[in-house]
């Protein structure tokens, strides 16, 4: 059985962003975004945190960068 919401786990991973710095970012606590990644979410919430990752991604490099 495929896990849920592959995508956000796989940009995640790809990316090198932590599920607590993905759920500072929405606003809510680890263990909820853990629960939201179960099961599958609507596409609107799928590219809201996909466009919140690249956030943090970029946030990062700058950080790297300096």
């Amino acid at each position: 059985m495929a896990k849920a919401n592959t995508i956000i786990r796989d940009e995640l991973k790809a990316r090198g962003v932590r599920h607590w710095e993905l759920a500072h970012e929405l606003g809510i606590s680890e263990q909820m975004l853990v629960r939201w990644l179960r099961f599958e979410l609507s596409e609107d919430k799928q590219l809201d945190m996909l466009d919140k990752i690249e956030t943090i991604a970029k946030r990062k490099e700058t950080i790297i960068d300096d």
